[in-house]
């Protein structure tokens, strides 16, 4: 059994089989998630697990180049926005449309949706390289 770390199998297996620039989109609980990448459903119940706390456990072990945020986040949800900006503040950010990045989601290796509801709560994390 894993001692440490993110637990979940499908979430550790993704982050472990990511290459550079393969993307991964945490979700709220409302964003349509495409057929072609990995679904994994966390939502239990509103608000469980939140989006916040599933970023801050994938972060923990994945490297990040970039973040994709929809611009509408920063006028719906501040506090999301601001919080992703104070999580990866080495990172550069790129705001696009929400539409784009439902659309970018296609492209996903894999969507972890949580149970949050709060609007735009959505990020694609494009991963880096450690060395």
């Amino acid at each position: 059994m894993k001692k440490i770390g993110i637990l979940n199998q499908p979430i550790s297996a993704v982050i472990a089989g990511l290459g550079h620039t393969d993307m991964l989109v945490i979700a709220d609980a409302g964003l349509p998630i495409p057929a072609e990448p990995v679904r994994i459903d966390l939502a239990l119940v509103q608000g469980v697990p939140g989006f916040l706390q599933t970023v801050e456990a994938v972060l923990r072990e994945m490297k990040v180049d970039k973040v994709i945020v929809a611009s509408e986040t920063d006028d719906h949800s501040p506090r999301i926005a601001e919080a992703l900006k104070a999580l990866l503040p080495d990172v550069p950010f790129e705001w696009v449309t929400h539409q784009q990045l439902k659309e970018l989601s296609h492209e996903a290796v894999a969507v972890i949706r949580t149970g949050e509801f709060t609007p735009y709560a959505n990020v694609i994390l494009v991963a880096g390289v450690v060395f």
